[in-house]
């Protein structure tokens, strides 16, 4: 009969019963670990205490609130319970200002670059030259003109809908990120739990994102189920809803923690489903962090 290996790093390990109460090294910290003893096994079977007992659990359901000008979700459990409410800002007010100040430096734009036309006519080679840049410019003007007047877009769990207490932060790191986006995980005193980040060319084949320690240490990465339909996706969309984007949850050694799907319905619904980490190892306001991020920084 197989005997089990658990090491406090999260690791475990499925070994032949001729190992049962050695001593080993666990292979992906060092650590000495026991095999198959009765102390291993009590230890398995205690979980990680969450910070607030909201999170302390396995499953979430999210919810998102439509016809609503910001991003809003309700987190229940199984049975349908509210445990949270969480809103990502859309700041309809700023985004028309910025529509109408992108059209304005448009207008503008592009005069300079026909009086600049003008100063070279009959010159064909700098005439497309200067469309060219024109074009090109148009883009960049328009990126910066929204981005400063958007604000960040901070992420907010509070504990109901009245938004008097909050829960926990995931905070926008800057406006002006091309490549690399970044967010940090902060609880109500103020404190960074960890840091979210995704590398947008990488999207290409997979997407995913990955979560750090606070000192920059992997945690655990949440990518698309599977490449081929990935790559399916890049070809035909959701192709109606049945291309639904799921993604695993795993720790930098590959180890699976846990599951976010959207449900096939008429309306948005969610499953982080971290029954694969049952000793409750990867704090549970991480992976409900990661999950809203899996949403609204997808655009799903």
């Amino acid at each position: 009969m197989p005997v089990i290996a658990h090491c406090d790093c999260g690791a475990s390990y499925t070994l032949k019963d001729e190992f049962a109460g050695q001593r080993l090294g666990c292979p992906k910290c060092g650590a000495e670990i026991v095999a198959g003893t009765a102390v291993v096994v009590a230890a398995a079977a205690q979980t990680v205490p969450q910070a607030d007992p909201v999170f302390d659990r396995d499953v979430f359901l999210l919810r998102q609130q439509h016809f609503a000008i910001s991003e809003k979700y309700y987190v229940n459990d199984e049975q349908g319970n509210v445990l949270c409410f969480v809103q990502r800002p859309a700041y309809l007010g700023r985004l028309i200002l910025a529509a109408i100040a992108s059209i304005f430096a448009i207008f503008l734009w592009w005069g300079m670059i026909l009086a600049a036309t003008e100063a070279v006519k009959g010159n064909e080679a700098a005439a497309a030259g200067l469309v060219l840049f024109g074009m090109l410019g148009m883009f960049g003007i328009l990126f910066l003109v929204v981005a400063t007047i958007m604000p960040l877009r901070h992420i907010t769990f509070y504990c109901d809908d009245s938004k008097r207490v909050r829960l926990l932060e995931v905070l926008q790191d800057s406006k002006y990120q091309f490549i690399r986006l970044t967010f940090t995980v902060r609880d109500p005193q103020g404190r960074v739990l960890a840091r979210l980040k995704k590398n947008i060319l990488s999207d290409i084949f997979r997407r995913r994102w990955k979560c750090d320690e606070p000192s920059g240490r992997p945690l655990c990465e949440a990518k698309e189920d599977s490449i081929i339909l990935s790559m399916l996706r890049r070809l035909l969309g959701n192709f109606y809803g049945l291309l639904r984007t799921n993604f695993i949850i795993t720790r930098p050694s590959g180890e699976l923690l846990g599951e976010f799907n959207r449900k096939f319905t008429i309306l948005d619904r969610y499953v982080l489903d971290l029954k694969s980490d049952r000793r409750r190892t990867l704090d549970r306001r991480l992976a409900l962090a990661l999950g809203v991020m899996l949403d609204t920084g997808e655009r799903r």
